[in-house]
This record gives C-alpha cells, structure tokens and sequence, in this order.
C-alpha cells in the first residue's frame, strides 16, 4: 500500500465553469459548489481524500471568485495552499504548478489530481484504487489514471484504450483520444478495452516535471520561475506576471497524448479500472443524470423553479428560480434561464455550451461569462 505520508491531494477547482454557462462564475461560485448535498462538492472531495493524506497536504488550484469561499469551507487548509490562477490556462500549467511547487518541497512527493465535481459512491474502494495507484506511480517514472467504464457511447468525455494487463489489475494504456465522434464512441463501447478518462490521475511529482519540461517546455519554464518565488512576498506579483505566459492546454493533450505515443510499454502509464460508482458533475446533462439516479422524478424531469406544470414532457432539465415553468410536448431539453441571459439546447448537445462562452470572449461580451 501507498505510504500515507507521500500523497499529496491536489484539487482542481473552478477550472471548468464553462460547461454550466450561463450561470456567471460567481454565481458557479454560489451556487455549484453545492451541487450534491449538504456538503459542497469542493468538501465532499477533501473528506472522501482525508484518510490517505492529512491536511496541510493538500492543494487547491482555482479562481480568484472561488479561493475566499473554499478557505471558508476548508478551515485546516493552509491558505497558501489554495492558489487562485490570475487567468484560466487549463489542467496541463494548473497540475504543472502544483508538480513544481511540491518538487521543491518534497522530491518523493506522489501527487493525485482530482477535479471537485465528482460523485463518488462507495468511498472505501475508492481509496483502495488511489492507494493502488499511487503505489504504482511512486514505483518509477509511472503515470496512473482512473478509468470508468463505460455504459454507453458518450461524446463529452476522453477515452482511454486499454492494452496489456501489467501487475494485478493495472493496464498498459495505448492511448487517449478526446471526446470522439458518436460513431468512434459507439465503436468504442463496443471494443470493451476502453475507458472513459475520469481526469483523476496519480504521478510523483518528478514525473510529472519532467514531462512538462519534455512536452511543454515554455510553459515548464514560466512554472519553475513562479515555484521558485513561492513564499516570498513577490510570488504573488510573479503569478500574476508570468502564469499568463503559460499555454492554454489539458493535460490531456500536452502529456498523455505525446507520452502514449511512445509506445504501450514505453508510455509508462496505467490504468486502474475504477468501479466505485463515478459521476462527473461538470456539465448540464451528467448533473440531470445524477439528479434522476438519486431522487427518480416524474418522466426524469428536474425542473428548479418556483412551480412547475408539465405536460407530455420527459428528460428535460429546467434551472429557472423564482419563475413558474411550464413544459408541454417536450423532451431532453437543457433550459437554464438567468437575468442577462437563456441557454436553450438539448441534454445530447449540453457539453457544447463551451463554444458559446468562446464567442462571447471574442466578441468582448466579458459580462455574460
């Protein structure tokens, strides 16, 4: 098993609010953290993760709108643990920091990356598997992610094809590829080696280093410089000067892909099959499934309004507080109505909503994002 003392949780937070658009990041910051339960999603993730590491080993990566309510909510964090990016750059420059930052501090660290929208139903073997795993990624210049299998043919998630077996039941990946076409993810679901990328993964930070310095070099650079000043009283103009310089890119597409390539055995990474009961609440369409799994609605609507009237209607997601809604004749819908704007589409296209918040940037429509 995983020493407890070598796992350091490094959460995700905020990065990916553009799939819950148009609800503006303060309101995500309100309102989404809360999406399941009592606890927040950002304290359900700490809590499940506190038996394998203590506090003060954690890390959170996030805004500046999210950072003052996550240090409420996580009183024993450290607060200088809790990074707000002065920009959004994605997961590759987020998890490259917190690799840079750990290297200085911990050469031995392994660290975990978990993103905070993430059910997870049966806790316990879901600490077995990131023990596991981080057993594997402190074993050599390993990189561990968690595959989900698959239940149907889904476009909006990463897919992982799964080769050999190598130790136990750890798999050599092949390779990844990234939100496929439905016939590709059709095709997929029915080959039974692949596996939906859970974008939980387990790397030392060493690992993690080097990959960014062979893969991403330029941003490795600009991470180094700002690791380096952590502490001082100038890291946080240095942040703020230099994490822009960074590159706009997954750690997906910066890591994995370049590092499958080498080879199924060459790669060196691994794929734990995760079967602890997953959803990923990053989007309209997974948290209407979520929703329907647990509560069983009428016809699977989940409609948030202040009434609601419905009439030959089925699958339908309706977020429109303070309003009555009526729905009539209609099916898998995704309607979200805010005071400066209405996203109207359906649950099979939801994912799709990033594009909209694209535009809007380049139209410098900033306010309605």
């Amino acid at each position: 098993m995983a020493k407890k003392s070598n796992l350091y949780p490094v959460i995700l937070a905020g990065g990916r609010g553009t799939r819950f658009w148009p609800l503006s990041r303060k309101k995500r910051a309100k309102q989404l953290l809360a999406l399941d339960g009592k606890q927040t999603m950002i304290q359900q993730t700490v809590a499940r993760l506190l038996p394998l590491a203590s506090p003060k080993r954690f890390w959170i990566i996030t805004n500046d709108d999210l950072r003052p309510t996550i240090l409420k909510q996580i009183p024993k964090l450290p607060k200088t643990q809790a990074i707000a990016e002065p920009i959004g750059r994605n997961t590759a420059p987020a998890i490259g920091l917190a690799a840079f930052l750990l290297l200085r501090q911990d050469p031995d660290a392994v660290i975990g990356m978990f993103p905070s929208d993430h059910v997870i139903a049966d806790e316990k073997s879901y600490r077995t598997t990131i023990e596991r795993g981080a057993e594997i990624a402190a074993a050599g210049e390993n990189i561990v992610v968690l595959g989900i299998r698959p239940n149907r043919a889904e476009t909006g998630y990463g897919y992982i094809e799964a080769g050999s077996l190598a130790s136990g039941d750890a798999l050599r990946v092949r390779r990844f590829t990234e939100k496929p076409d439905a016939e590709k993810a059709a095709g997929f679901l029915a080959a039974g080696n692949y596996f939906w990328n859970s974008g939980m993964f387990l790397w030392s930070a060493r690992t993690l280093a080097r990959a960014l310095r062979e893969h991403l070099p330029k941003t490795a650079t600009v991470l180094e410089e700002i690791a380096a000043a952590f502490g001082t009283r100038k890291f946080a103009t240095i942040l703020r000067r230099l994490y822009p310089k960074c590159e706009n890119i997954s750690v997906d597409y910066a890591i994995l892909e370049p590092r499958s390539a080498k080879g199924e055995r060459e790669g060196n990474i691994f794929c734990l099959p995760a079967d602890f009961g997953w959803n990923d609440l990053g989007s309209w369409t997974a948290l209407h499934e979520h929703h329907t799994a647990k509560s069983s609605p009428l016809q699977d609507n989940i409609i948030r309004s202040a009434g609601v009237f419905l009439l030959n209607a089925s699958g339908n997601y309706v977020h429109s507080p303070g309003k009555f809604v009526a729905a009539v004749g209609v099916s898998d819908l995704v309607v979200v109505d805010t005071p400066d704007a209405l996203l109207i589409t359906t649950r099979r296209n939801a994912q799709d909503v990033g594009k909209v918040v694209k535009y809007l940037d380049g139209k410098k429509l900033h306010k309605l994002t």
